[in-house]
């Protein structure tokens, strides 16, 4: 299982970009679903931390 170094007010780099052109997110909430806010428009996503750890690419900052 992997451990992953990402908790609330981290930054992280998403795989594919969000339709306003940013990549980076900021996490927002984190439970068993983890809620992202986009640093380019303010846009807010919640989604399943599975699906969340096969999206994200990288964490750049904690």
């Amino acid at each position: 299982m992997e451990t992953n170094n990402y908790q609330l007010g981290s930054k992280v780099l998403m795989k594919k970009k969000h339709p306003c052109g940013s990549a980076e997110w900021e996490i927002i909430r984190v439970g068993i679903d983890i809620k992202i806010k986009c640093m380019g428009c303010g846009h807010t996503v919640l989604i399943p931390r599975i699906e969340f750890n096969k999206k994200i690419k990288k964490v750049l900052s904690e």
